[in-house]
């Protein structure tokens, strides 16, 4: 459940990669299967972890402020480094233990 999570934060942040798009598309199926349930693979990732409807523009507004703080710090922008901080700080039982 950890990658799908990490996906659909890449995936609200328009840092998801084609390839693993068109996977998880791909996924479908199997995870509707799996989740007894239908939809897009955001729509079930999101259903089972009891994400509200607007959980991408939630995840936008944190992209947006992790983007302006290290702007003003003058630091280089990493998407799979939000992806990180984002789900240990909101999802710790699903992230694993930092270092």
């Amino acid at each position: 459940m950890l990658r799908l999570v990490d996906c659909l934060v890449l995936d609200a942040i328009d840092q998801l990669d084609d390839a693993k798009r068109a996977k998880l598309e791909a996924l479908e199926p199997r995870l509707a299967q799996t989740f007894n349930a239908s939809g897009t693979w955001q729509e079930m990732v999101g259903t089972q972890m009891g994400f509200a409807d607007d959980v991408h523009d939630q995840i936008r507004q944190f992209w947006r402020s992790y983007l302006d703080r290290a702007e003003e710090q003058n630091l280089r922008v990493d998407p799979q480094e939000f992806v990180v901080e984002f789900v240990a700080q909101n999802f710790p039982d699903l992230a694993p233990p930092r270092r």
